[in-house]
């Protein structure tokens, strides 16, 4: 992939959500948002991973541990899903430790209550979008 694929494909990811929140508006559960943004984006033809298990390795030791990103797209981009008053550094710092297991260049931490879902979403680039091709 490319910066560019990359780039594209998030902001697909956020015209899905768009879409979404414009049908159900704010204040339902994460979990019904992910799962009708998971229908939309495998209705148009990307491949979509839910609450993928991931392990993490401690001392060459693999610990299977309870972590879940919400949505993993086209081996791509993880996709965090909140539905908070508030989005927290945690959350972001959540989201890029499911990036740098999933070796993921970019993310995307969406909240869904709100008012206007645009200037909710913050995308986040790792180490890994750096080294990608630009074209």
């Amino acid at each position: 992939m490319t910066k560019k694929e990359v780039t594209q494909l998030s902001y697909e990811i956020t015209g899905f959500a768009i879409k979404v929140h414009n049908a159900l508006g704010p204040g339902l559960l994460e979990h019904i948002y992910e799962h009708c943004l998971k229908y939309e984006l495998e209705k148009n033809g990307y491949k979509v991973s839910q609450q993928l298990s991931l392990s993490v390795i401690y001392d060459d030791l693999p610990m299977d541990l309870d972590l879940r990103p919400d949505l993993y797209v086209n081996d791509c981009v993880v996709v965090e899903i909140k539905a908070i008053t508030n989005v927290l550094p945690v959350h972001q710092a959540q989201l890029q430790t499911y990036m740098k297991l999933l070796s993921a260049p970019q993310g995307l931490l969406i909240n869904f209550f709100t008012d206007n879902i645009t200037r909710s979403i913050v995308p986040i680039v790792n180490e890994y979008f750096k080294i990608l091709p630009d074209e």
